[in-house]
């Protein structure tokens, strides 16, 4: 879009990135130009502007897996789930989250651990039903 200064997904076809094969540089502009997905980037981008606490993150555009890697590193053994989400929704260099929302998602995690594993029984790195739980599920605004 920068390109061309065009919205329009078709415009872009001639300027896709030279590390990406030109029939799936084709296959996501074509995507990207229906009528479902311009809905949903809508809905997303309304949700960003009408939400920026939720915008807060301090990943970047650095992946999940690579911030993984490098707590690994660091940490000289694999990283819990639980310090990949620190390391990824607290302000660099301080103990604060980046949102009261991380804040709260992480205490009500830890609750619902404390409650489901009591003292003496395993707990796994991550349950998915607790986190869940925690993050109040999968939400799609339209």
């Amino acid at each position: 879009m920068k390109t061309t200064g065009n919205r329009d997904p078709m415009a872009w076809l001639d300027y896709g990135p030279a590390w990406l094969r030109r029939d799936y540089w084709e296959s996501l502009c074509e995507r990207w130009a229906t009528g479902p997905w311009q809905e949903r980037s809508q809905a997303t981008k309304r949700n960003r502007s009408t939400h920026p606490e939720k915008n807060v993150h301090t990943s970047g555009s650095v992946s999940y897996a690579t911030h993984s890697q490098k707590l690994h590193h660091k940490l000289e053994r694999a990283s819990t789930f639980r310090e990949l989400f620190d390391r990824t929704h607290k302000r660099k260099g301080t103990v604060d989250y980046v949102s009261e929302s991380a804040r709260t998602i992480v205490e009500t995690y830890d609750k619902t651990m404390a409650n489901r594993y009591v003292e003496g029984t395993p707990q796994p790195d991550l349950d998915p039903e607790a986190w869940v739980d925690a993050t109040g599920g999968p939400s799609v605004r339209l």
